[in-house]
């Protein structure tokens, strides 16, 4: 399967973080020292990529509500001095798409608030796309194939007319249950590791 092949699909859905938007990096940084600090064990910032932050708390950080509020109270701080940099050529890509009557989602494991910051440093984001779906529109977290297929949904599409692409180990194996045919980006793990659960591996969008 090559690039092109993927423009006979109906739908593209797009994770955003390590995905469209080279924000992975700076999460590892802020994951690996908050596990360290309150679980003892930095190595657990790996095992949440892509999971929603509600799910993250529970199974991780809900020992005492002072370690929840600091984590959630963190994280939002966090967000609002990140860099939300564009992996190279997304931006084109989806612009290709769209132009090509392709319809483009992003869903999304971040919530509504962290969009917000998104959207302040990119005014006409939501213009690229036909649906945006965050953590607050689906109640299962990935690797739970749920979100694709809500997104599938929302745009009228079967999610075997859809492409999904994804960077996470929880994201690619959401994508690989619903169905869908799985792009995996080679920003956050190997593309040896991304292989074994996608039909195309890309390292970034050029």
């Amino acid at each position: 399967m090559t690039l092109n092949d993927l423009f006979t699909k109906k739908a593209f859905l797009f994770d955003l973080d390590g995905t469209l938007i080279d924000t992975e990096p700076q999460y590892s940084e802020f994951w690996h020292s908050h596990c360290c600090k309150y679980l003892g064990d930095a190595t657990i910032g790996d095992k949440i990529k892509g999971c929603t932050l509600d799910i993250i708390i529970k199974e991780y950080f809900s020992s005492t509500e002072e370690i929840k509020n600091s984590i959630t109270r963190d994280i939002f701080e966090f967000e609002k001095t990140m860099t939300y940099p564009f992996i190279a050529g997304a931006r084109e890509f989806i612009e290709k798409a769209r132009k090509k009557d392709i319809l483009t989602a992003i869903v999304t494991s971040s919530n509504g608030e962290k969009m917000q910051n998104v959207y302040r440093i990119y005014p006409e984001f939501a213009s690229l796309f036909d649906a945006i779906l965050t953590a607050d529109d689906f109640t299962k977290s990935k690797p739970d194939p749920q979100c694709f297929i809500l997104a599938a949904q929302k745009l009228n599409v079967s999610t075997s007319e859809c492409v999904v692409f994804e960077d996470s180990r929880n994201g690619l194996l959401a994508a690989r249950h619903s169905g869908a045919t799985v792009v995996g980006l080679a920003t956050t793990l190997t593309a040896t590791e991304v292989a074994s659960l996608s039909d195309l591996v890309l390292k970034n969008f050029l």
